[in-house]
């Protein structure tokens, strides 16, 4: 039996990646952060009734505090690593820089000395971002591996430090590290302090009479939105190749967060136009304008093709609000 570190398991991406793995048959242990309110911490895991699973395990620990990973690393000891706990919010990177490239940039480095510590043989995913590119853009629009990266926020310069990083472990130590650069990815999970499930509550509100608008920030930004469950099924794949290398995740086209509004609220039969607001207070310092992904390398390599298209995903998530 294979057993896998997640870190951020009580996240969006890890509620499902944890699913994935003890559907494969993993022995699956995931790090949690204490919160003061316990139930916030698995309320994620608990709703799909992994609290009760006999192959999962949870811990207490945090990757900026090396000891609480050195002290896991060594009781877990396991074959696969998932790194995805983070301080995840662009918007929130600028509030709170300092923490955010603690957690996102430093933590990935505790994590990799850990590893390289006490399991060199353990297999890496380090969460990289489509918001380490910035505006910088191929010619053709899309962006990919090659691209060239120039964040234009505090999570983007984080996770691009995290990135090379994990670059420069992977050629000197010869560790198995991939880095999987991927394009934002929704689900019914999602936190609502994010703009698709913020829309989706905001809209599903309105529809049933408790609320009379919905304020957004920039409406014209766009983005290339997937579905969590396909995206971390990526992730599995990174590990089982046998090389490590680095992937782009990605749809391939990109839609507006007006498109969004407009998908969303046509799905309850209201028009957003009659109740979405704009209010300055949720525009970023910089905007990353456009963001669409290739994912040529990663589907022709790992034969990786994603279940849900755009519109699947919206459906799924206004259903599971209602």
């Amino acid at each position: 039996m294979k057993r896998a570190l997640i870190t951020g398991i009580s996240g969006q991406d890890g509620s499902y990646l944890a699913e994935l793995l003890i559907g494969k048959g993993y022995e699956v242990w995931g790090l949690l952060r204490r919160h003061s309110v316990p139930e916030n911490q698995t309320s994620r895991l608990e709703a799909i009734g992994l609290l009760s699973n006999p192959y999962l395990n949870l811990v207490y620990g945090d990757i900026t505090d090396l000891p609480s990973l050195l002290n896991i690393m060594g009781k877990v000891l396991p074959q696969e690593v998932y790194n995805l706990a983070a301080q995840s919010h662009v918007r929130i990177s600028f509030d709170q820089p300092a923490f955010t490239t603690n957690a996102d940039a430093v933590g990935v480095l505790n994590i990799l000395e850990a590893v390289r510590t006490i399991c060199p043989a353990a297999k890496i995913y380090q969460a990289g971002s489509s918001e380490m590119f910035g505006n910088e853009v191929d010619d053709d629009g899309y962006r990919r591996e090659s691209t060239s990266m120039r964040p234009v926020s505090p999570y983007g310069c984080a996770k691009l430090y995290a990135f090379n990083l994990c670059s420069v472990y992977r050629s000197s130590y010869g560790m198995f590290i991939a880095n999987g650069i991927l394009f934002n990815h929704e689900s019914p999970r999602r936190g609502l302090n994010f703009v698709t499930n913020k829309i989706v509550a905001g809209a599903v509100a309105i529809s049933k009479g408790e609320a009379s608008e919905l304020a957004l920030g920039n409406l014209e930004a766009t983005r290339d939105w997937g579905h969590a469950k396909d995206y971390v099924r990526a992730m599995w794949m990174m590990l089982q190749h046998e090389t490590p290398e680095d992937f782009v995740c990605a749809m391939g086209e990109s839609h507006s967060v007006r498109e969004l509004c407009e998908e969303v609220f046509s799905e309850l039969d209201l028009d957003y136009r009659d109740y979405v607001t704009q209010d300055r207070k949720y525009f970023r310092p910089t905007e990353l304008h456009d963001l669409k992904g290739d994912s040529s390398k990663l589907r022709k390599t790992l034969h990786w093709e994603p279940e849900y298209s755009f519109r699947g995903m919206v459906e799924e998530m206004v259903a599971a609000r209602l």
